[in-house]
């Protein structure tokens, strides 16, 4: 199977102009599967509630979701991608899948970084699993990597691949997502954003890695990129490290109990 990411400058609040550059690098992507950032259609640094609100849309009915859909029916691909999504109870960091012209179904951040918690509330869905060509996708975005509970809950439930959309600033996460690969045995998929925005500077380095911790690729600090490789996701179903230790096999549930 063959996965991929895109690195990308986002214009803040512009929308078609976000959307019409991930489809232009998608364009050049070979990737079935495909990740995009966080927040990619709309910028990350807001400065007030209305201003996420003006650019906030409905899951799966909003113009960004349906033009993806679209995107993915004529190119036979599934994107992972992150969007302000609206809704009667307020705003959500969420993202979404789509796959070959389907809407699959969305997720809504449920660790909230800095400010998003002056804007959007914590995710009610829980954490998701995805399965497209009998491929099982888990769901993070952003910060949700600094708790290993949700990359774990993830793994458990079966995950190959996870998918990570991010506006990452601080830079411990691309090194730190190497231990949470080996430590479950799965593929991890971050996209991230470049760039600058009121002052928040975005670290890039997008990367995939493998289920045995090893970086398979890094993006640049500062460019855009689009990224495609060859994986084997059920490599990730064997989680056995040695002939007698088996990573999920081998944990005591009972001792962890306060977590």
């Amino acid at each position: 199977m063959k996965v991929g990411f895109i690195q990308m400058s986002i214009e803040l609040l512009d929308i078609k102009k976000n959307v019409d550059n991930a489809i232009k690098l998608m364009e050049k992507n070979e990737a079935s599967l495909i990740v995009l950032p966080e927040l990619f259609n709309t910028g990350y640094n807001f400065k007030n509630k209305k201003e996420v609100l003006d650019v906030s849309e409905n899951i799966p009915d909003g113009y960004t979701t349906k033009t993806l859909k679209d995107f993915t029916e004529d190119t036979n691909k599934t994107i992972v991608f992150g969007l302000s999504e609206k809704t009667e109870k307020g705003l959500y960091n969420s993202l979404a899948v789509v796959s070959k012209g389907e809407y699959i179904g969305k997720y809504r951040k449920i660790h909230l970084f800095f400010d998003e918690k002056n804007y959007f509330l914590p995710g009610d869905l829980g954490f998701k699993i995805f399965e497209v060509e009998g491929i099982k996708i888990g769901t993070i975005i952003c910060f949700d990597w600094f708790f290993p509970e949700s990359t774990r809950t993830l793994s458990l439930m079966g995950a190959d691949i996870l998918c990570h959309p991010a506006n990452l600033v601080m830079p411990y996460c691309p090194e730190a997502m190497k231990t949470i690969c080996l430590q479950n045995r799965v593929y991890s998929i971050t996209s991230n954003r470049i760039g600058e925005e009121r002052g928040l500077k975005f670290i890039g380095q997008s990367q995939i890695v493998g289920p045995d911790g090893k970086i398979i690729f890094r993006a640049s600090e500062a460019k855009q990129e689009s990224y495609e490789v060859e994986v084997d996701p059920l490599i990730a179903r064997d989680k056995n490290l040695n002939p007698k230790n088996n990573i999920f096999n081998d944990r005591k549930p009972e001792f962890y109990k306060i977590i």
